[in-house]
């Protein structure tokens, strides 16, 4: 990425993994800007990753080239309007990674004709495996796309999408997905359990089989239903084990469950939306 003066309102987890990202890869500390209310937190930032801070939110937007909303959905209306004269003079591409919260609202909120990006992260991006979704309005430029791009790749892979309302599938999927692989890890340790093992070798194992498995399948050009089909000998105890599943439903289940956390993102947009 250019170096362009980047601004963060906000310094919450995913600000901090953002950042943590940029500078471990070698991105100049100095171009970077975190503005939080939290003092304490802003002096842990400044600390661990030498960034500059300040309390200042238009201070920093009137200074900064690409600006990180990064505040809790529901403060983010009255965070974005406090900086919409300053945000209208700079001109800055404004990145938005508060889940549910449409573009529309914030052009609203920000006074349009802004270069806006909505970004769906998810939690695996705090140890630089993420997968985030993006989908930039027509403002923005490619060269702006590609400093979002990079922006995010600091910590894991980036997709961008057609339409913004394909943002509510990606939150069904990989934003609340790292839940549904915890879920079945826990279910994995208390059946390994109930099977003999003790607690901290089956949460071990189950740990590895987990990280085995998703590693193969990213190195691996064949389809997640293939790599099954090569790991399910006839007869075998994996055909048993499967058996049982699809016996039981799992995939339809899958299925219901993502349509609906997709449903609950729509949802949830057209309540954070404001005024």
């Amino acid at each position: 990425m250019k170096t362009q003066q980047i601004g963060f309102i906000g310094g919450g987890n995913m600000a901090s993994s953002l950042i943590g990202g940029l500078v471990s890869n070698g991105y100049p500390a100095d171009k970077v800007t975190v503005c939080d209310l939290d003092a304490e937190k802003l002096a842990y930032l400044g600390e661990a990753f030498g960034v500059n801070t300040t309390q200042d939110s238009q201070a920093l937007v009137s200074m900064v080239d690409v600006l990180v909303l990064s505040v809790k959905p529901q403060h983010m209306q009255p965070v974005v309007e406090a900086v919409q004269t300053a945000a209208q003079q700079k001109k800055p591409v404004v990145v938005s990674i508060a889940a549910g919260i449409r573009v529309e609202a914030i052009e609203r909120w920000i006074g349009g004709d802004m270069p806006i990006v909505r970004c769906m992260p998810n939690t695996p991006a705090l140890v630089k495996t993420g997968a985030t979704g993006l989908f930039a309005n027509e403002q923005v430029s490619e060269n702006q796309k590609d400093q979002v791009e990079s922006l995010l790749r600091a910590v894991g892979v980036t997709v961008w999408l057609r339409t913004e309302s394909e943002l509510d599938a990606v939150t069904a999927l990989s934003g609340s997905g790292p839940a549904y692989f915890f879920m079945m890890m826990e279910a994995l340790e208390a059946a390994a359990i109930e099977a003999g093992l003790d607690q901290k070798t089956a949460q071990l194992l189950t740990q590895e089989t987990a990280l085995g498995a998703a590693k193969m399948a990213l190195e691996s050009s064949e389809s997640a239903g293939v790599l099954r089909q090569r790991v399910t000998s006839p007869g075998g105890t994996t055909e048993r084990a499967l058996g049982v599943m699809n016996d039981r439903g799992l995939p339809s289940i899958f299925q219901e469950a993502v349509l609906a956390a997709r449903d609950r993102s729509i949802e949830l947009s057209d309540e954070l939306g404001g005024n």
